[in-house]
């Protein structure tokens, strides 16, 4: 099995700077010259790295406008953190230093590889939840799969003649003896690659982290959760909940960024509500969230929605503010519907605790429940983004998933129906 070809799994990485006094404007015109919502790779060419799904640069204003901006590089990549910070120092050296040359720290030009490197980790941090769509399939796989898909086409197309009298299973047949015999989908010879026995058990180590703790901390949670479900509701009752009204050139800015792409990227940031409360809630919310999105939501469906790619939580400044960020499919309008309708309760539980969130009640009811209410606060703590990359921006979640499923069709026994409805993905 060749190494694109191996199971990997897949990291969230985040790298946080805090951009120069003075330097503000002259990052935000580099960065609005690499893309227009989609990276023109002029700078930094994400596309001439080792498995990056996804990438993008945003900047963040501050809180209050006496402090310094800070600049967030995110990457969904295959494989180890150290090994991405690695190559993007080494290959992308000259466009790293263009862009974090405006941070406070960077080294002095010319910066060398570990001048560059050093930088980079010292300012990498993890997310507090991060979701993939399918752990372990990589870049390579999903382009190989699509190209296979493209090549199955074809040639049913040229070979219609021969195969329109066929049986569902014959013609499965001449299509797995066409593939075999192109070298170039060689890769499809065997299903897709599983994790190995190492990963496996990690994971199913990992799947006992909220039982175990759970039942180390159950007689402190047991005398804890009455205060906190009085505090809770004494929160819920007399926090401010404001409908803040978005600007509407904010929105039609963020809206010239978006549909590109068969896919787009979403970028928000809001203030945890201040207070201890809020900030262990919130912590604690996400630690649990971060342990159920490989276990419980790692088959392309999170909680029933199935068009996002990968997403992230990370908290910023201490904890004192979160940002959100997700690669999606469709518009922007489809995809807050999606969260209302399908994962409200979820949307509530974690970002009830930033300020000006509609308000909710025991934690999981009303909140995103108030459409117009959470399209407000969505639209009002979006950031634009103008560098983003995907590594296959015409393909959809359904598209990825149906060309696997089609990889997968071609290995094993079936039954006549069953390879009748393979043909259909086709």
């Amino acid at each position: 099995m060749s190494a694109a070809e191996m199971w990997a799994p897949q990291v969230a990485v985040t790298v946080v700077a805090e951009v120069r006094e003075g330097r503000e404007r002259a990052l935000e015109d580099l960065l609005h010259a690499m893309g227009d919502g989609v990276s023109n790779e002029q700078v930094i060419a994400f596309g001439a790295l080792e498995g990056v799904h996804f990438a993008r640069l945003v900047l963040v204003p501050p809180v209050d406008p006496r402090d310094a901006s800070t600049l967030i590089l995110m990457s969904d990549v295959d494989g180890a953190q150290d090994a991405h910070l690695a190559e993007l120092a080494e290959r992308q050296g000259e466009g790293i230093d263009a862009v974090f040359g405006h941070c406070s720290g960077y080294p002095e030009a010319p910066a060398s590889v570990p001048a560059r490197l050093g930088f980079l980790r010292a300012r990498a941090v993890r997310a507090d939840t991060s979701y993939v769509n399918r752990p372990g399939r990589t870049v390579a796989q999903v382009r190989d799969e699509a190209r296979l898909r493209d090549a199955i086409e074809a040639y049913l197309d040229s070979a219609r003649p021969q195969i329109e009298g066929c049986s569902a299973l014959d013609a499965r047949a001449l299509v797995q003896a066409f593939v075999a015999g192109d070298p170039a989908l060689a890769f499809a010879a065997t299903p897709a690659p599983q994790p190995e026995l190492g990963e496996r058990v990690r994971s199913a180590l990992d799947l006992l982290r909220l039982p175990a703790t759970l039942l180390v901390l159950s007689p402190l949670l047991v005398v804890a959760a009455g205060p906190w479900i009085v505090l809770l509701r004494l929160h819920e009752r007399h926090d401010p909940a404001p409908d803040i009204r978005p600007d509407p050139a904010a929105v039609a800015l963020i809206a010239g960024l978006e549909d590109h792409l068969a896919q787009n990227s979403f970028t928000a940031v809001g203030r945890v509500k201040r207070g201890p409360f809020r900030r262990l809630t919130s912590t604690a919310l996400l630690w649990v969230a971060d342990w159920a999105t490989p276990h419980l939501f790692a088959h392309a469906d999170l909680a029933g929605v199935k068009t996002i790619h990968f997403a992230r939580w990370v908290f910023l400044d201490g904890k004192s503010r979160l940002i959100f960020a997700s690669n999606y499919d469709g518009s922007l309008e489809t995809y807050m519907g999606d969260f209302i309708d399908k994962v409200a309760w979820g949307l509530n539980a974690i970002f009830s605790n930033g300020i000006g969130y509609p308000r909710t009640n025991w934690l999981f009811c009303d909140g995103a429940w108030d459409e117009e209410a959470f399209k407000h606060y969505i639209h009002t703590h979006q950031l634009p983004v103008h560098v983003w990359y995907s590594a296959y921006g015409n393909l959809t979640n359904a598209n990825i998933e149906q060309n696997a499923r089609i990889r997968a069709g071609l290995h094993g026994p079936m039954t006549a129906p069953q390879a009748e409805r393979w043909l259909e993905l086709l």
